[in-house]
């Protein structure tokens, strides 16, 4: 049952919040201890399916009507951990809800509990996590990606209806395509930060992971908007989205950088679905991004210099432990690169060259984007490894080539899955302009309902 099958399911009385709810808790309890999705349920959940259910017989179920929905553990919730799947916080109970858990209990959604991730998002594997590594349910034996590893492996599994991720440099977007799943990265600005235990200040954003395109619409009409409160958002009050347009006359753009690196099995995949465009009618062009290649270098000093500021306040005082004396391998060595690089003789050697070659990133996305109105091609460069497998942090980073040039630019970018090479799923990545997100869902549609 897809997810408006499933909304009209729980509108109609079909089936109720609780009954919902239950079904998935029998789910977790079978599939859990073996995939490691979710880190800790929440206890109140049922109570908060009962009132959804009063709230429906009132008329009054909300957008998402007794969805449940799955919180990747980066974000606060009230009463249960954010530990950023970290021995730093693992202590950590949060006392507010973020916005967006504000605004998804507002519209009727139920959240069943915190999923796993890769530390402090500071992964592409979700291996990382101090709570042991999240499985594949789509590709059992493989990386599910990360860093929202949890997030879309429970969406995967069918341990929930939707669920939440955050993407920095594309930790929504990678394991998306690794476990068969739509996920979206939202334009800069356009959902509200508070709440978030964040990685990098300038780049991440949360975003929601579900089955199918109308489950990531849906969950963005419910989190998008103006927070009254908060700095660095965009004067959206709201969004709407029509997906069932057609993609006729469309221009999609196609850039030879993105499978220039790629392994040749993704590209025919991507490359079937790009013909399955123009077989309905799109008008696709080539278009270059000149200084793509630049773009992790730039992505990885901004980024390590961010979560060095971050993580100072957690020096084992107000709450936590000393984040040097617990954390894993890889947040260590962030922090020693953003320690590195923020000293004031390398600042502008490093720090201001990449902000510089941020700038012209935007701008070279910017000048595509007046040609064509979507950007189309892989989501990552290269296949899964498989889990324990042993990679050199280079060969870890590849994974975020094609995926980090969006969250410099500030754009929005969705992946669904375009096919499979071997067994293992391969998603398609749709990039459009700032606030362009009807347009690459309405494109992400059209490939979805053709698969």
């Amino acid at each position: 049952m897809g997810t408006l099958g499933k909304l009209q399911a729980l509108r109609s009385g079909e089936l109720s919040a609780v009954e919902n709810l239950e079904r998935f808790l029998e789910r977790i309890e079978k599939m859990n201890r073996e995939l490691n999705a979710f880190l800790q349920l929440n206890p109140r959940a049922r109570e908060e399916a009962e009132e959804v259910d009063r709230r429906i017989g009132r008329g009054e179920g909300g957008r998402l009507s007794g969805l449940v929905v799955a919180v990747k553990s980066n974000i606060n919730v009230l009463g249960l951990r954010a530990t950023c799947a970290s021995r730093t916080l693992e202590d950590y109970v949060s006392t507010y809800d973020a916005e967006v858990i504000t605004r998804i209990r507002r519209e009727g959604g139920v959240v069943v509990g915190m999923t796993n991730m890769d530390e402090f998002a500071c992964g592409s594997s979700g291996e990382s996590s101090a709570f042991g590594p999240t499985g594949n349910p789509s590709a059992p034996g493989y990386i599910p990606g990360g860093s929202s590893s949890g997030s879309a492996a429970a969406v995967a599994a069918g341990l929930c209806d939707l669920a939440l991720g955050t993407d920095t440099g594309g930790s929504i977007r990678n394991p998306a395509s690794h476990c068969g799943v739509a996920g979206l990265k939202p334009t800069y600005g356009l959902v509200p930060r508070h709440g978030l235990i964040d990685l990098g200040m300038s780049l991440d954003q949360i975003g929601p992971l579900a089955p199918d395109v109308h489950g990531l619409s849906l969950l963005m009409e419910c989190i998008a908007g103006k927070n009254p409160g908060e700095g660095m958002m965009l004067e959206v009050e709201r969004v709407s989205y029509e997906l069932e347009g057609d993609v006729g006359g469309m221009r999609i753009g196609v850039c030879p950088q993105f499978s220039f690196l790629t392994d040749p099995r993704i590209n025919e995949v991507v490359e079937r679905k790009v013909e399955r465009l123009r077989e309905l009618g799109a008008e696709v062009e080539e278009v270059s991004i000149p200084h793509l290649e630049h773009a992790l270098s730039a992505y990885y000093l901004i980024v390590s210099v961010e979560f060095f500021s971050a993580t100072r306040r957690y020096d084992g005082r107000k709450y936590g432990k000393r984040i040097e004396e617990v954390c894993g391998e890889e947040v260590l060595r962030r922090i020693a690169m953003g320690s590195y690089i923020s000293r004031k003789e390398y600042r502008g050697k490093y720090y201001q060259r990449a902000l510089q070659l941020r700038t012209l990133i935007r701008k070279e996305f910017s000048s595509a984007f007046r040609r064509v109105e979507v950007l189309v091609g892989p989501t990552v460069p290269k296949l899964p490894h498989r889990l324990g497998q042993k990679l050199s942090p280079l060969e870890m980073y590849a994974y975020d080539y094609l995926t980090v040039p969006a969250n410099l630019a500030g754009i929005c970018a969705g992946v669904v899955k375009a096919g499979e090479v071997g067994g293992i799923p391969v998603g398609i990545q749709v990039q459009g302009p700032p606030l362009g997100e009807e347009k690459i869902l309405r494109v992400m549609r059209a490939l979805e309902a053709g698969a």
